[in-house]
């Protein structure tokens, strides 16, 4: 019998896990993860019966494997939801799926409206051609829009890092109001100082002639045309949460006998003068322990894998140990009203704002983006009827000015962002607030990351490791990302395959995973 460890009870950790324990019996699996939750930053936060979703997932895939996967874990819906039922509002239904209203065990379908917030306006995420586009952007902004578009198409930049990718794809105008501040504050770095290969890889077939050409689509009603991710209206969503569809992935993984030990950090990753992986170290209650493995999948960061790893060449160990990953924290914000007027004809419970999240384009405030959980699901609020349970996000590194602040000093700086920004009026409108920080939450693309196919090579040489997942990989994946990576790691182990190329290979490709054709 093979024993597999796997580091990292995140998504690609966990659907490894479950993978190797339906398509063989011939594998003991176990998973080690450093912290009490399962999920990784897919993980929900229950705070007082309101429930926080680190950083906002849409469910939504072309992959059919990534569907049908999500379906037999979480059963789409075959009945309304609360509000739906309140609002008499009609949403696609499965025959015979569950019922929220009776059964937690339920993924629901929701309308997606994302917008940004700029200058106290709203705009469609992404900008949109509507008339109230046009109207926000005035006469002068509207021709300057489009005369510093034409100049990017008639000259076209060396698409060299992120800031010239998106004056190529946008214009400077528009990349000036809605990338470059929002790009800065999000990474801590000017957008001429990332690698391009984010911008492609988060915005393929996003641009402004993309939403001409999806504009015109849905106006001359053509079939089978392709609509990028940022553009889909609909997505699901599992009722309780993301982290709700992992924790039941590791009840079946313990059904199966799987084990997923919690509380445990890995420290050491042993490997032989023959280059090969022979089992790691890990920390808990205070105590080291040795498990030995004949195979390792790796969820945890690349910086800290090779870090742990003995007898690792000078360049690669240089290259991981400068690889940048930018922090998050989020403040839960239980408020009576939200002073947002809901302009869009969109029915809502209270009649909030029908946004799931909003982007925060504003150079007043530190804040990138805030959720209203009261959208994403019914059931993620305690009191829907009388509160609003947003999230503020920020984005951070971990030891700065913010992430060193106490809770309560936290709570206090984004709430004052909050009234500047005119969500709320004061702190009297407050009810409760409960703060988040989630370390490394996204790979960054700069500093040696240009060096990261070498380090990569070498990683592949490993016979034995599989690296997957966002952290895993270095690369800003999906949920269905990291399910893949996970899914290609399982069939080269089950195999025996040494060509661990597909695994490496998602989400590189030019059409995006969560494109599809209508």
């Amino acid at each position: 019998m093979k024993k597999i460890i796997i580091i990292g009870a995140g998504p690609a950790g966990l659907t490894a896990a479950y993978e190797l324990l339906t398509k063989s019996d011939n594998m003991e699996v176990i998973v080690f993860e450093e912290s009490d939750y399962i999920g990784g930053i897919s993980r929900t936060v229950n705070y007082k019966g309101n429930r926080m979703d680190m950083g906002g997932h849409r469910f939504f895939s072309k992959i059919p494997e990534v569907n049908d996967w999500w379906e037999k874990m979480l059963p789409l819906q075959g009945a309304p939801t609360w509000d739906d039922i309140r609002l008499d509002r009609v949403m696609n239904l499965k025959d015979g799926g569950p019922d929220p209203e009776k059964n937690d065990r339920v993924m629901l379908n929701r309308h997606r409206v994302s917008r940004i917030l700029f200058e106290s306006k709203f705009y469609d995420y992404p900008i949109s051609l509507k008339p109230e586009t046009f109207k926000n952007f005035g006469l002068l902004t509207t021709l300057s829009v489009g005369l510093s578009y034409l100049g990017s198409v008639l000259r076209k930049r060396p698409e060299n890092n992120l800031e010239n990718l998106y004056i190529n794809n946008f214009g400077k105008k528009l990349y000036s109001m809605f990338f470059e501040y929002y790009t800065e504050n999000l990474w801590g770095r000017h957008p001429r100082e990332i690698d391009a290969s984010w911008g492609r890889q988060r915005t393929k077939g996003l641009s402004v002639s993309g939403i001409i050409k999806d504009f015109l689509g849905r106006t001359l009603k053509i079939k089978n045309r392709k609509v990028n991710t940022s553009l889909i209206e609909e997505f699901k969503y599992p009722k309780l949460g993301p982290g709700q569809l992992w924790e039941v992935t590791a009840a079946e993984i313990e059904k199966l006998g799987g084990k997923i030990v919690k509380n445990s950090k890995v420290t050491k990753i042993h490997k032989n003068p023959a280059n090969i992986l022979t089992g790691i170290t890990y920390e808990r209650d205070g105590n080291e322990y040795l498990e030995e493995a004949d195979v390792i999948i790796s969820s945890m960061p690349l910086k800290d894998l090779v870090a742990g790893m003995n007898d690792v060449p000078k360049k690669e160990a240089v290259i991981a140990a400068g690889l940048p990953y930018r922090d998050y924290m989020t403040l839960g914000v239980l408020v009576s009203k939200l002073h947002l007027n809901n302009n869009t004809g969109i029915r809502t419970i209270g009649n909030i704002v029908p946004d799931c999240w909003i982007y925060v384009q504003d150079r007043k405030v530190k804040l990138g983006r805030f959720q209203i959980y009261n959208n994403w699901s019914p059931y993620m609020v305690r009191d829907i009827e009388n509160s609003v349970w947003i999230g503020l996000e920020y984005f951070v590194n971990e030891g700065d000015k913010y992430w060193s602040m106490s809770d309560e000093e936290f709570s206090v700086f984004a709430i004052n962002e909050m009234i500047l920004l005119g969500l709320i009026d004061s702190f009297d409108e407050v009810i409760d607030s409960h703060v988040e920080r989630v370390q490394k939450a996204y790979p960054a693309y700069f500093d040696t990351y240009d060096e990261i196919d070498v380090l990569t090579d070498y990683l592949k040489s490993i016979d034995n490791l599989y690296c997957v997942g966002r952290n895993g990989q270095h690369r800003y994946n999906n949920i269905d990302h990291s399910m893949v990576t996970a899914f290609e790691a399982v069939k080269c182990i089950l195999s025996g395959s040494r060509n661990k190329d597909a695994v490496w290979n998602v989400n590189t490709e030019e059409e995006y995973h969560e494109e599809k054709s209508v």
